[in-house]
């Protein structure tokens, strides 16, 4: 879609669990072909392994995120470990140049603390309105059709470019395989990604 012709309707793509040192360069690869740009929710400890996949992110016009230092769902966190946590991912990445905005917990699970943790942290919680569950490995055909009905204008699609805890697949080749179709699902609705 050409910068003139840019469609005020929306779908964000959002990434959870790296990045990875294999996956997240073939998903950005995969952005790249079809135009489109993305939200990263990084885990900070993999963001340091690898700096440079933030740098090219950014560089490419896709929004950093913070997901989390240790990836534990927060109804079996303490107050303190949750915000400990925040603390501890955020200057990670303010380390690497960047200072997220939004913020996706693991699992989404959103507690008191969590809510209070993000108000101090000027962060803006972030969940999804479809799921394609990539991180089953069911194949991309599978997971386009999983979210196609409730693909609309504002829709927050999660995927995945790493391999979190709880992930039943061994890679990402199908989240890959469906970046392209996805994003013209979306253009094919009016929607950019």
């Amino acid at each position: 879609m050409h910068a003139e012709q840019q469609s005020s309707a929306s779908v964000a793509l959002t990434f959870d669990d790296g990045p990875d040192p294999l996956w997240t360069p073939l998903i950005l690869d995969a952005l790249a072909e079809a135009g489109a740009r993305a939200t990263f929710f990084v885990i900070a400890p993999l963001a340091r392994m690898h700096p440079s996949l933030i740098v090219r992110m950014r560089d490419e016009g896709h929004e950093v995120a913070f997901h989390c230092t240790e990836h534990i769902r927060h109804d079996a966190r303490t107050r303190r470990e949750i915000k400990d946590d925040t603390r501890a991912g955020l200057l990670a990445l303010e380390e690497l140049g960047h200072t997220p905005r939004y913020w996706r917990t693991p699992w989404a699970f959103v507690v008191p603390a969590t809510e209070e943790t993000a108000r101090e942290f000027g962060l803006t919680l972030v969940g999804w309105t479809s799921d394609t569950k990539d991180w089953r490995g069911d194949a991309s055909e599978e997971m386009l059709a999983s979210v196609e009905v409730g693909l609309a204008d504002g829709s927050i699609v999660m995927l995945h470019d790493g391999i979190g805890p709880g992930a039943t697949r061994e890679g990402c080749a199908e989240t890959v395989a469906l970046v392209g179709p996805l994003v013209a699902l979306a253009r094919s609705r009016g929607l950019e990604p």
